[in-house]
């Protein structure tokens, strides 16, 4: 396979991916609105987009899977169908079903019998939906009062026209040809030619958008389609039988005579997107003719001379068309809708291309060396204490930090995302315990790092579920507490102090503090008698092993997991910390940073070594008053009235020689708890590449990272979280706030 049909296959895989998920996305949807006519249409174009991609690669085996489950949205979106729940959940398996496929086209695998078998099972139901039986009832139309007007004798298939409904008495039909339409015999001529043995071809659209230039272009591939308005007294099924061999490589669409406003909405989504004429898109539906436009053009043109004279506002086409009744208001309300959808699309488009995710590693591991290097150069600059190079020097180290901030700023991407793909799995992890769960999604705009992304899944999956299945109740227990029937389940996102704190919150029962501790009793963690707080208790639950299930279930209760989401949230230099109160819920937060790779940083130092604290959890600095020097063996401070703990550097990492005689406080805060650390020396704000420490130093305490200082040296980055944890586990000294000068 060449370079560029490799390339194109891996464009083919991305994309497919997003269609299924954005198909999810829509059938989650319908569930809780099943008229969503838009939703419909989604999940029509999302399924054949896939479709006819695999087919441009001979990927018969998607392509005829993908065409039977094509067949019955075709029919629910012709409202011969109703999208049950039944026919909800067997499109969601069809969803996971095309996924696996693309899977082993990703890998370069042929499907095996059990995946063929599973194709087999699935298109064995879909069929069943394609039965006669499957179809509505008929409608006993013969009593109805047509429209005056109206010439075209009423068939049963004909529906009754609604609130909901389009003014004209004709057939629509929008023909798309395929490629290979002229390789196999057939002529789109030949087609218009029958139509007219049984009716009349009122207007005719040409749709020449896809035909290429000249240089590349097939003649034996076929670019055309069009738009027609058709006037006949037969029914659908002749219609419809017009088609019959074309209708396999191409895409045909009827809309009955007062047709539903739904389907027509449907036809403008799938209108290209130099489509942004509101008449010729009127035109293309058939709902005007080519002189009728070109009449109201006219009149536009007279009323717009006449406003500019008498200086009021011009007149827009659509109104013109509604006074002259030329078109229904609702129907030019929906191309203008569709109108609008375009531009943002266009606009949208315009703007965005696709990067490989590595190259984005590569530029942000540049950006880092180049940071590195400018510091050393500044260094250098004022060691020599040349006024050029120093001014020259500042500039360059402005424009490295714009330039980190816009290559970080390409990594970031919005959590959403990651939050929608939870609605399936609490659709699905509901079902399976027969629960009524709603999940909210709140702050899916909020950004961090993509890196962090990908690695919060698991373990937000892994909390999600103890939620479903240990945090809410069954409906009924639900009900005897005085709860509404269904549970609900939160997901919410925000920053704080330069980090992203996402929640998991229900309102189920809660966690029963006497049981944890009891258990941990048992275990051996807690001695009997010993007083823990709040928060120490439900920490427990954090222990490898730790479970309070009276029985393992197939989705929690064995111990594993809550210890595991722990380290992996640690891994990423955040934190996780849980609240509960018994019969009210749980909520579960985790604390990450925005980035892994770049932040802004306070260099400091004690004794001969240097060490960087992320700015954004730097609130001040202060000098250390003397009555809290070594000798006096405080380790508190009266912080304007508070009682602030703080550690000395020195001690904490064991720093040979003497402090000296003035040192400093530099006062950090962690998810609202605040702590000092004693140093010798405060070096002011600097750029931080952070280097991961390796797995053989990955135990040390209070040590988030590494980093290059521009002298070359290395510098350790704190883990601030762990200090602030570490220093205010000791129990404040109340009267300490009486016995200690306060610091100003």
């Amino acid at each position: 396979m060449s370079a560029q049909m490799d390339d194109a296959l891996q464009t083919l895989i991305i994309e497919s991916r997003e269609l299924l998920q954005h198909m999810e996305e829509a059938l989650l949807a319908l569930e809780q609105t099943p008229d969503d006519a838009e939703a419909v249409n989604a999940i029509f174009r999302a399924a054949h987009t896939i479709k006819g991609s695999a087919g441009l690669f001979s990927l018969d085996h998607i392509v005829a899977f993908t065409h039977v489950a094509e067949s019955v949205l075709d029919r629910v979106r012709d409202h011969r169908l109703a999208m049950s729940p039944a026919l909800g959940g067997l499109m969601l398996e069809v969803c996971d079903h095309l996924g696996w496929l693309i899977d082993g086209v990703a890998a370069r695998q042929a499907p095996d019998d059990a995946l063929s078998g599973r194709s087999e099972a699935i298109l064995a139901r879909l069929r069943e939906y394609q039965t006669p039986s499957a179809l509505p009832p008929q409608l006993d139309l013969s009593d109805v009062d047509w429209p005056d007007g109206n010439d075209i004798a009423p068939r049963p298939s004909v529906p009754v026209r609604g609130a909901d409904s389009v003014s004209s008495g004709m057939w629509h039909i929008s023909l798309r040809s395929g490629p290979n339409l002229l390789r196999d015999g057939m002529d789109p001529l030949s087609i218009l030619h029958y139509l007219g043995t049984f009716g009349q071809i009122v207007n005719l659209e040409l749709i020449l958008n896809d035909i290429p230039p000249l240089s590349v272009i097939d003649p034996e591939s076929c670019y055309i389609g069009y738009e027609l308005g058709f006037a006949s007294e037969t029914d659908k099924a002749t219609i419809d039988g017009a088609f019959d061999f074309v209708r396999e490589d191409s895409v045909v669409r009827l809309i009955p005579p007062y047709g539903p406003l739904a389907d027509y909405r449907a036809l403008f989504a799938d209108m290209s997107g130099d489509s942004l004429l509101l008449g010729r898109m009127l035109v293309r539906c058939g709902s005007l003719t080519e002189d009728e436009l070109t009449q109201a053009l006219e009149t536009q043109e007279r009323i717009e001379l006449d406003s500019q004279s008498a200086g009021k506002p011009a007149s827009l086409l659509g109104d013109v068309l509604v006074a002259q009744q030329l078109v229904d208001k609702p129907m030019v309300d929906a191309a203008l809708e569709r109108q609008h959808q375009l531009k943002t699309m266009t606009a949208g488009e315009a703007t965005l291309i696709r990067v490989d995710a590595a190259k984005l590693d590569q530029l942000i591991n540049l950006v880092g060396e180049l940071i590195i290097a400018g510091a050393g150069a500044q260094l250098v600059a004022r060691r020599l204490k040349v006024p050029d190079l120093v001014e020259t020097t500042s500039v360059l180290a402005r424009l490295v930090e714009d330039v980190r901030d816009s290559a970080l700023t390409l990594r970031m991407v919005q959590i959403g995302a990651t939050f929608n793909r939870f609605r399936r799995v609490v659709r699905d992890v509901a079902a399976e315990l027969d629960k009524d769960i709603q999940l909210d999604i709140r702050g899916g705009e909020t950004e961090l790092d993509k890196t962090v992304v990908e690695k919060i899944g698991d373990p937000l999956t892994h909390i999600v579920r103890n939620a479903l299945d240990h945090g809410i109740e069954p409906a009924d227990v639900r009900l005897a507490r005085g709860k509404p029937r269904q549970g609900r389940l939160s997901l919410n996102a925000y920053h704080e102090s330069g980090s992203i704190v996402i929640e998991v919150s229900d309102d189920g029962g809660g966690l029963r503090k006497e049981r944890i501790l009891q258990k941990a009793i048992e275990r051996g963690l807690v001695s009997e008698g010993q007083t823990l707080s709040d928060k120490e208790i439900f920490g427990l639950v954090f222990e490898p092993g730790f479970s309070t299930a009276a029985q393992v279930s197939n989705l929690s209760g064995r111990g594993v997991g809550m210890d595991v989401v722990k380290r992996n949230i640690q891994a990423l230099r955040g934190t996780v910390d849980l609240d509960s109160v018994e019969g009210q819920g749980t909520t579960v937060r985790l604390r990450l940073p925005l980035t892994l790779a770049i932040i802004d940083g306070f260099l400091i130092g004690a004794g001969s070594a240097s060490y960087v604290v992320p700015l954004e959890q730097v609130l001040e600095c202060i000098e250390l008053p003397d009555k809290d020097k070594p000798e006096a063996g405080a380790s508190y401070l009266n912080l304007r009235g508070e009682v602030l703990p703080f550690v000395r550097l020195r001690d904490l990492f064991d720093i040979p020689g003497e402090a000296p005689r003035r040192e400093n406080v530099v006062v950090v805060q962690y998810a609202g708890e605040r702590a000092g650390l004693v140093v010798d020396q405060l070096f002011g704000e600097f750029q931080t590449v952070i280097k991961p420490l390796g797995k053989v130093f990955s135990h040390i305490r209070c040590i988030g990272g590494s980093t290059i200082l521009g002298s070359g040296e290395v510098a350790l980055i704190l883990d601030v979280p762990g200090l602030v944890r570490q220093v205010t586990e000791r129990q404040p000294v109340s009267r300490y706030l009486s016995s200690t000068p306060s610091a100003a």
